[in-house]
């Protein structure tokens, strides 16, 4: 995307627009599932005096706007990305942690629906695979977690 599209996209969720948005929407769209430090470092690759407060704060105005989206697999230290469009899911690889888009499973999916609602209207469904990348795959790499985080 270009810098007026991110300038468009703040100025239609009521922020103003900032050399930091920019410049932390931009790493956000240009890496995703990034963790902060790494949105950081790609920050600092335009504006080298941005502090990690600014960012941090950034990082949380462009969430709570819906402009980016926070996700935290277990064991797993906070990702962004910006595919807020939609409902989809993860597949996080249990050796590297490298983290890949999944759209919503197609078909039967019971999971998707509660057995018990326990009075909740449901409008959302969180769900991360969990597996080996290829390279891990291809590499015989031993899973560093379990199902229930790390182990």
């Amino acid at each position: 995307m270009a810098t007026s599209d991110f300038q468009q996209l703040l100025r239609e969720s009521a922020l103003r627009v900032t050399r930091p948005r920019l410049a932390v929407l931009g790493a956000v769209h240009s890496h995703p599932h990034a963790d902060t430090d790494a949105i950081i470092r790609a920050t600092r690759e335009e504006l080298p005096d941005v502090s990690h407060q600014a960012v941090y704060d950034v990082l949380r105005a462009l969430t709570d706007a819906g402009l980016v989206r926070r996700i935290q697999p277990a064991g797993s230290v906070a990702r962004y990305e910006a595919r807020v469009a939609d409902n989809h899911h993860h597949v996080v690889c249990r050796s590297c942690g490298a983290i890949e888009d999944v759209d919503c499973a197609v078909g039967a999916a019971p999971c998707l629906h509660p057995s018990g609602r326990h009075g909740f209207v449901v409008d959302e469904a969180e769900v991360v695979y969990w597996g080996l990348c290829p390279d891990c795959s291809a590499a015989g790499s031993e899973p560093a977690t379990t199902s229930r985080g790390r182990a």
